[in-house]
C-alpha cells in the first residue's frame, strides 16, 4: 500500500490502499469535502477528479449551519448555542494514519477525523476524536464514527437480521427513498436482533463475485445505529456510529471523545470479493489469535445442563480425548458456594467452586485433561450477578438498576447486569479472571457469556446529571477490563458467547478468539445463520459443534453426517455426549475429527467463496474454502429440500487455479462406494465452469437412508 504524502496545505487528499482510494478535499478554512470512494485511481485521474462531476459534500455533516439534512455529529455549547461550523485547520501523517483536523469557525471545538490503511489489507478505518476548551462541557448529542455518500441509484443493501436461536439471517432489498435504519438498544449484547454491517451493492441485486460493492463494519459492542438517508439529492447517505438515544455526552473541557472504528472494504468482485477483504483483514488486524488453529473441543452443556459432577466431567474429557479432540469445557453450574448453582436462578458473581459437585474442584478436573493429553476450559458469566448471591448481597449498589422503580430482572428472574461504568466493578470482573487462572494455570480456554441486556437505566455510580454516559461508559470500561486480562493472561483462549450470538461483532474480537454463532445447533437452521455470518466474519472466529439428535431447540432429527459436515465449515466442535452415541457412531466422529484437523488450516485460514445461497432455495447450499495459494480447497455441498422429482442444481466451483490441476478426495465418506471421481483428477478450470455432478443421495443401507444429504470434497493441487 503507498500513501500520498501529505503537507498541511494540501488541498486534495488521496487516502489508498492497493485496489481502492478514498479522495477528500481538504482546502484550509473550508470544510472537508468527500470526493470519492472506490477501485484507486492513477495521480493523473485524481488531479482531474473534480473536473469529472461527482459530490461537493461535507465528509462530515455538522448539525446547525445546516439543519435539513441528517447529519454525523450535533452538540450543544457551553452557552446552550446549538450550531456547528467545521472547517479543516490541518492535515497530518503519522505512519498508515491520515487526520485531518476540523475547528469550529466561532468555538474552540474540534473533530479529528481519522483515516488508517493496512498494507496488507483492503481496508480502510475511520474514526473521530472530538474535542473541545469551552469554560464548561459540552453536550453531545449525535457523534457517528464516519459518513459515506452513495451515489444514487439500482443500490442494494445487504444486511443481517434476527433473534435468539436464529441469528444472522440475511435480507438483501433495494435501497428506496426514505430513512432506512439499523440499529441495536440491548446495552450489553448487539447481534441477536440485527449487526453493526452491511454491504452496498452498486450494479443492482448482489451477485456473489461480480459488481461494485461497498462493504462497511462498525467495530463496537455497545448500542449502534445505521443510518441510510435517500433523499431529494443523488445520493445515498450512509452514516455509522454509536446510538446516541438516551446517550447524550457531556463532554468536559480538555477531554477527548473517541468513537468506534467504522471499516469500510471496496470490492469489484461482488459481496464474496468484500466478504474475503473483511475475512483476511480480521485474521490479521482485529482478532486475537487469528493466526493459531482453533482446538476441536466437547462442551458439557447439551449433555448435562447445570447438572455438573465430577465423575460426568471426567467421563466426557476421557470421551473426547478418546475421539481425537483437543479440548474440554465445562459450562454453567459448577459454582455456587452458598447460593447453589442448579438452575439460573441464583450464583452469578459468586465464581466459587460447588464442592458437592466437584470434590475435587477445578484442580481434580484440569489434571484430569492433562492425563488424558488435552486441554481443559471453563464457563464464567462475568459481567452478571444474580440477586440471590453474595456479591449482590453485599453490594447492591454495583449493578445497573434504578432504585425509586420496581427492578425488572433477567434469565430465570434474578439475573441482573453489574455496572461496568465503576471502576470498582471492572475490579471484581478482572479479579474473577485473574482469581481462575492464577490458582489454576492449566485453564485454556474461557467460554465468556452474557445472558442479559440492561433492563433497567440507573447507576450508583455516575452522577445524576450523567445518567446518559451509561451505555458508553459501559463498554469503556469492558474495554479497559479486557485490556488488563489480555495484558496478564494473552495466551488464553476467550470465546465471545452471550446468549448465544450476541456479540458476534468486531468490537469486541481483539480481545476474543471466537464468538458462538447461535445457542441454535441444529444442523440445518446453522447453514442459514452460518451463511449469513460469513458475510463479515471467517470461519476461524465461528464456533460450530455437533448437536445430539433430536436437537435441543428444534426438535429436528438430522443424520450424523449432516450434522458434522455443517459443524466442520466453521471451528468444529461437539455439543453431541459421546456416551450417548453407538459405537459406530463414535467411529464415524473419530474419523471425522480427523479429517477435520487434516483441512483445519484450508478452513479456518482459506478464502471463502460462497457457491450456492441456501437464500435461493434451490433445494442445496454449496461453499468452498481455498488456501491462499491455491494448492488445496474444500468444497462443502448440503441437500437443505426434499421433493419429489426436484430438480437439483450443479454446483460450479471459484476460488481456484484454472492452470492447476486437482486431485478429489471425499471427507467424512459414508457411502458403501465411493463417489464416481473419487482420487480422480480434473482441472481447476473444469471445475470453475463444469463442476462435479454431485448425487443427491447416500449409497447406504435402506435403513439408514434419510432426507438428508451432504458432502464434503478436499480438491489438492497435483
Amino acid at each position: 500500500m503507498i500513501m500520498s504524502a501529505i503537507s498541511a496545505s494540501a488541498e486534495i487528499v488521496d487516502i489508498n490502499t492497493q485496489a481502492s482510494s478514498i479522495i477528500l478535499d481538504a482546502t484550509p478554512g473550508r470544510p472537508l469535502q468527500f470526493l470519492y470512494y472506490g477501485p484507486k485511481l492513477s495521480p493523473a485521474d485524481a488531479a482531474v477528479l473534480k473536473a469529472a462531476g461527482g459530490p461537493r459534500l461535507n465528509a462530515y455533516p455538522a448539525y446547525g449551519m445546516t439543519t435539513v439534512s441528517e447529519t454525523a455529529i450535533a452538540v450543544r455549547h457551553a452557552d446552550g448555542n446549538m450550531t456547528l461550523d467545521l472547517n479543516v485547520e490541518s492535515v497530518k501523517r503519522d505512519g498508515h494514519v491520515t487526520t485531518v483536523t476540523l475547528k469550529d469557525t466561532h468555538y474552540p471545538f474540534a473533530v479529528d477525523i481519522n483515516y488508517r490503511t493496512w498494507p496488507d489489507s483492503e481496508v480502510i478505518e475511520t474514526w473521530t476524536e472530538i474535542s473541545h476548551d469551552e469554560p464548561s462541557a459540552v453536550t453531545l448529542t449525535q457523534f457517528a464514527s464516519g459518513y459515506l455518500p452513495v451515489r444514487f441509484g439500482d443500490v442494494w443493501l445487504s444486511s443481517l437480521w434476527g433473534n435468539w436461536g436464529n441469528e444472522a439471517q440475511l435480507e438483501q432489498e433495494p435501497l428506496t427513498h426514505g430513512l432506512k435504519s439499523i440499529k441495536n438498544k440491548d446495552g450489553i449484547r448487539n447481534s441477536h436482533y440485527a449487526h453493526s454491517e452491511i454491504m452496498l451493492s452498486l450494479d443492482g441485486k448482489p451477485r456473489e463475485e461480480s459488481g461494485r460493492t461497498i462493504g462497511a463494519a462498525l467495530c463496537y459492542s455497545g448500542n449502534y445505529l445505521l443510518r441510510i438517508d435517500t433523499d431529494h439529492s443523488s445520493y445515498h447517505h450512509f452514516f455509522a456510529g454509536i446510538n446516541d438515544e438516551n446517550s447524550e455526552y457531556h463532554l468536559a473541557p480538555g477531554e477527548r471523545f473517541e468513537t468506534p472504528v467504522l471499516a469500510l472494504t471496496y470490492s469489484e468482485e461482488g459481496t464474496g470479493g468484500a466478504s474475503r477483504n473483511f475475512h483476511r483483514w480480521g485474521r490479521a488486524h482485529r482478532m486475537a489469535h487469528a493466526d493459531r488453529e482453533r482446538k476441536i473441543l466437547l462442551n458439557s452443556w447439551e449433555g448435562v445442563y447445570f447438572d455438573i459432577k465430577e465423575k460426568e466431567m471426567a467421563q466426557m474429557m476421557a470421551d473426547i480425548a478418546d475421539l481425537g479432540g483437543e479440548l474440554f469445557v465445562m459450562d454453567d453450574g459448577w459454582f455456587g458456594p452458598v447460593y447453589h448453582r442448579d438452575d439460573a436462578k441464583a450464583s452469578l458473581g459468586d465464581w466459587t467452586v460447588d464442592t458437592r459437585k466437584l470434590p475435587h474442584g477445578i484442580k481434580g478436573l484440569t489434571d484430569a485433561a492433562r492425563k488424558r493429553g488435552i486441554r481443559f476450559g471453563i464457563w464464567i458469566e462475568p459481567e452478571m450477578t444474580d440477586t440471590m448471591s453474595l456479591l449482590y448481597r453485599e453490594h447492591p449498589e454495583y449493578v445497573i438498576e434504578e432504585k425509586s422503580h420496581k427492578t425488572r430482572y433477567g434469565r430465570g428472574g434474578n439475573q441482573i447486569a453489574l455496572d461496568l461504568g465503576n471502576p470498582a466493578v471492572q475490579d471484581i470482573v478482572f479479579s474473577i479472571v485473574d482469581t481462575l487462572l492464577t490458582k489454576y494455570p492449566e485453564i485454556d480456554y474461557i467460554k465468556w457469556d452474557a445472558n442479559a441486556c440492561i433492563k433497567n437505566h440507573g447507576s450508583a455510580y455516575l452522577t445524576s446529571d450523567n445518567q446518559s454516559h451509561l451505555y458508553i461508559d459501559y463498554h469503556r470500561g469492558l474495554a479497559r477490563t479486557l485490556d488488563r486480562i489480555r495484558a496478564k493472561y494473552p495466551d488464553v483462549t476467550i470465546q465471545a458467547c452471550a446468549g448465544g450470538g450476541g456479540r458476534a461483532n468486531w468490537g469486541v474480537m481483539p480481545w476474543f478468539d471466537e464468538f458462538w454463532v447461535s445457542d441454535n445447533t441444529d444442523a440445518l437452521q446453522r447453514i442459514f445463520i452460518q451463511w449469513g455470518t460469513s458475510y463479515f466474519y471467517p470461519a476461524i472466529a465461528m464456533a460450530s459443534h455437533i448437536s445430539a439428535t433430536p436437537n435441543h431447540q428444534t426438535l429436528r432429527t438430522i443424520p450424523l453426517k449432516f450434522r458434522t459436515d455443517v459443524a466442520m465449515s466453521g471451528r468444529l466442535g461437539m455439543e453431541m455426549q459421546p456416551k450417548d452415541m453407538t459405537s459406530a457412531e463414535k467411529d464415524q466422529c473419530r474419523k471425522a475429527i480427523a479429517e477435520y484437523k487434516e483441512i483445519r488450516p484450508v478452513v479456518q485460514f482459506g478464502d471463502l467463496y460462497r457457491l450456492v445461497s441456501p437464500y435461493d432455495r434451490k433445494g442445496v447450499a454449496s461453499l468452498l474454502y481455498a488456501s491462499p495459494g491455491k494448492d488445496k480447497a474444500v468444497f462443502f455441498w448440503w441437500r437443505t429440500e426434499n421433493f419429489r422429482n426436484k430438480q437439483y442444481p450443479r454446483v460450479v466451483m471459484n476460488g481456484l487455479d484454472p492452470d492447476r490441476t486437482y486431485r478429489v478426495r471425499e471427507i467424512n465418506r459414508i457411502d458403501r462406494k465411493p463417489l464416481a471421481f473419487e482420487g480422480k483428477s480434473f482441472s481447476g478450470r473444469f471445475l470453475m465452469s463444469t463442476g462435479l455432478e454431485l448425487p443427491v443421495t447416500h449409497d447406504v443401507p435402506a435403513d439408514d437412508r434419510t432426507e438428508y444429504s451432504s458432502r464434503v470434497l478436499l480438491l489438492e493441487s497435483e
